[in-house]
């Protein structure tokens, strides 16, 4: 896939070349001084005409007309060249990517260096630039009948640098597998709920086991029955799909302790039970296991680079529709953990699976946990939906956390959680919790309730109903990245 040559990029004969122009007064100078000599100086009286431009996020396709054996030439602005980072160079190329992706592109030549600055190094901009290559390239095709054209894909990524060639290569396989790994999660949100049941998602994390080698385990509706989780069941029981507790295992080493272990919501569809949810509402509810999805695609990534520490994934996996026997507004259920919950919302399903699903994590030593859910559409209303709400128990846990979300450019906001919003969990005639206090607060009152089974394990609650609507197979690179890095302070 990815060939990387300390060579000039001149007699490059890709589809297309790909280039980096920083918004200064030359825009054609140093490493791409030839590329504008071999079109006679004509690229630079397109900067003057106004044809071309350095503007971040501003993207030209050329016809290479001759001038040099490529098809065509990709310009990716980038911007002021003091301003430019990581992240400034992902999104332009992403935009770029996406922008000439109808010329059917099967070969790209990238001239790394030109996207290299005091910023940002030479391995940065090649993992940010094949991330956000494949994260463009990347479509949905969902079931339509394919035409009788052959979709051209990517093969060939041939990379010009003049910097180490092991560890550009080790750079872009990196920035691949963040692309395909958070394309696994939007694929697998983006299917139709009846094709996307428990059991298809316990399929895939089947696979995932078989191909990386992670421990698998599958708790089936017996088995949750016989070790009382009571949450869990209450919501899968009015269904005739079979719930599953997925269960995958990383390790890599000899001990199995204070295991960084992510819990994604998997609830398959969602129409609120008998608490049903308005016709405007239910309609795309097929992503209420965004969750899920980004934790699997998570997983793909620490399958394919390895981390040194133990992860686990834990996703309960169901749907909450309404029948003759589905759980009731009113009703009094049992947790794993024996904490009674009052159901006074059957639409705050989400909170239920995942307080057993911690429950059962820390049961498996989990020492740290990150739960992702698309939970609340109170958090919509609290953070708009380019912010992922977080509510946590323990700030040195959630400094790490939000670092990581930092370096994956996935923002996320903390919410307070206070003792006054703890007692209003609290608050029931007949039960311990409450699963639904009002709406007040809902967002905290969602992710307060799950923080009631977290208990003392440090814990973050990472709530995407609002960021994964607007960016599908959010978190899943937040996620790989926290288990790329270093847990141990």
């Amino acid at each position: 896939m990815f060939v990387i040559k300390n060579e000039p990029f001149l007699e490059t004969e890709a589809d297309a070349l790909l280039i980096g122009l920083f918004d200064k007064p030359l825009k054609f100078e140093e490493v791409l001084e030839p590329l504008d000599q071999a079109f006679s100086g004509q690229l630079t009286e397109l900067v003057k005409n106004g044809d071309l431009s350095a503007k971040e996020e501003h993207t030209s396709v050329i016809p290479a007309l001759g001038h040099i054996p490529a098809k065509r030439m990709v310009t990716v602005g980038l911007g002021k060249e003091k301003e430019a980072d990581f992240h400034a160079i992902h999104r332009s190329v992403q935009k770029a990517a996406k922008q000439s992706k109808p010329y059917g592109l099967e070969s790209i030549a990238i001239v790394l260096d030109s996207f290299i600055t005091e910023n940002v190094t030479a391995v940065e901009a090649a993992e940010a630039v094949t991330e956000a290559l494949f994260l463009a390239r990347f479509e949905y095709t969902g079931y339509r009948t394919p035409g009788n054209e052959p979709e051209k894909q990517l093969t060939t990524v041939v990379v010009y640098t003049e910097a180490d060639s092991d560890e550009i290569q080790a750079a872009c396989k990196v920035g691949k597998t963040m692309a395909e790994g958070t394309n696994t999660a939007i694929r697998l949100t983006a299917t139709p709920p009846n094709m996307m049941t428990a059991s298809d998602l316990a399929l895939h994390a089947e696979k995932l086991a078989e191909q990386y080698g992670f421990e698998l385990e599958v708790l089936e509706r017996e088995d949750m029955e016989k070790i009382g989780m009571g949450a869990f069941l209450a919501v899968a029981q009015g269904s005739a799909e079979p719930p599953k507790m997925i269960t995958l295992k990383h390790n890599p080493t000899d001990v199995w302790e204070d295991v960084l272990t992510f819990v994604g919501k998997g609830v398959t569809f969602d129409t609120g039970g008998y608490s049903i949810k308005p016709k405007d509402g239910i309609v795309g509810m097929k992503t209420d296991m965004g969750g899920a999805a980004a934790v699997l695609g998570a997983m793909e990534i620490i399958g394919e680079l390895q981390p040194d520490q133990p992860v686990m994934a834990v996703i309960p996996a169901t749907d909450n529709v309404i029948s003759a026997n589905a759980f009731k507004p009113d009703d009094v259920i049992t947790s794993l953990s024996g904490k009674t919950i009052e159901v006074k919302n059957t639409d705050a399903e989400g909170r239920l699976v995942l307080a057993d699903a911690i429950t059962y994590a820390k049961q498996q030593r989990a020492g740290k946990i990150v739960d992702v859910a698309t939970l609340t559409g109170g958090v919509i209303i609290a953070l708009g939906k380019d912010k992922t709400g977080a509510i946590t128990n323990n700030e040195p846990f959630f400094e790490q956390v939000l670092e990581a979300s930092h370096e994956a450019g996935e923002m996320i906001w903390q919410l307070p959680l206070t003792e006054y919003d703890k007692k209003r969990i609290r608050t029931s005639d007949v039960a311990d919790l409450n699963n639904s206090p009002g709406r007040e607060g809902h967002a905290i009152m969602g992710g307060g309730f799950i923080g009631e089974f977290a208990e003392s394990t440090p814990w973050v609650h990472l709530d995407i109903a609002g960021s994964a609507e607007l960016t599908p197979g959010v978190m899943t690179r937040t996620l790989a990245i926290l288990a790329l890095s270093d847990q141990s302070e």
